[in-house]
């Protein structure tokens, strides 16, 4: 079965996850993913557009503490915006609408979901979307569609839920797209407490390539004393990458866990660094950071 650029690079971050402390060189890592060093950098730089160094300078827990920094201010601001505004993701603009109370207590009845697994830079995922909008992305790997299936069914027992992955496929298209897709909003429509809905909100004000903590998102939440709810609200995100829990991390720069995976974050989060930042002749940047260091 071939292996994808995303599984090897997948492999690669877990190889450095777990030798980091003794900085293993770039022919090590390549050769733990099978493949010669030229071979290696070359697949890095068609998958993010910059080296693998450069790429584990953004994964520094160094890194991470700057950009949580820099994230307050980026939250005060557009915090004063209001909650009902459109988030921006990654040059995408993205609307969301939460279903009404008496729409919750349905459960989806009249409601018809369609779905599909499509690739992306990040492995396969399913899509799952209605006429009022995307209703879930989850990330799947082997054997894991299955799973997915049965978590958006269990969202939404009465609907109506069949494979469309010639409704889906645009969207994935848009969301994953490198040049920021057609301009287009990508509605969102999401199943959820006020509380939750808050968050998710909030969320989608933290920039491509910025990183927030759960005690910074909370305050932007509206309930700085409320942080374990505001983590709780992270952890039941209907709809992977698009409101990007990936980008919340500890306040310490931990990266910690992730529910797709540790290393499918960890790819996010240099993938979009690396098209924020920039690659390897930001000198200013890379001295400020220790490559392969840290590594939570």
């Amino acid at each position: 079965m071939p292996v994808s650029d995303y599984e090897r690079i997948a492999q690669a971050i877990r190889f450095i996850e777990q030798n980091y402390r003794r900085q293993p060189s770039l022919e090590e890592v390549a050769k733990s993913v099978y493949l010669s060093e030229f071979h290696f950098q070359r697949l890095f730089r068609r998958w993010v557009g910059i080296s693998p160094k450069r790429f584990l300078q953004f994964l520094t827990v160094e890194h991470a503490k700057r950009r949580l920094e820099e994230c307050r201010s980026v939250l005060d601001a557009t915090y004063d915006a209001g909650l009902s505004s459109p988030g921006r993701l990654h040059d995408l603009f993205v609307t969301l609408e939460a279903v009404t109370p008496g729409e919750y207590k349905a459960r989806g009845a009249g409601l018809r979901i369609g779905y599909g697994v499509h690739d992306t830079p990040f492995g396969p995922a399913l899509l799952a979307a209605t006429e009022r909008g995307l209703c879930g992305l989850s990330f799947v790997d082997e054997g894991g569609a299955d799973a997915a299936m049965d978590e958006l069914r269990e969202r939404w027992p009465s609907a109506t839920v069949g494979e469309d992955a010639r409704a889906t496929g645009p969207l994935a298209r848009r969301i994953f797209a490198s040049d920021g897709g057609d301009g287009q909003p990508i509605p969102l429509f999401v199943q959820g407490t006020n509380h939750q809905v808050r968050v998710w909100e909030a969320l989608l004000r933290v920039p491509a390539g910025a990183l927030v903590s759960y005690e910074q998102l909370a305050g932007a939440a509206g309930k700085p004393d409320a942080v374990r709810a505001v983590a709780g609200a992270v952890a039941r995100n209907q709809i992977a990458y698009v409101i990007p829990c990936h980008r919340v991390i500890r306040k310490l720069g931990a990266f910690g866990g992730y529910r797709w995976g540790t290393e499918r974050k960890l790819a996010m989060l240099g993938w979009e660094a690396a098209r924020r930042f920039g690659g390897d002749g930001d000198e200013a940047e890379a001295e400020a950071l220790e490559a392969g260091r840290a590594m939570a």
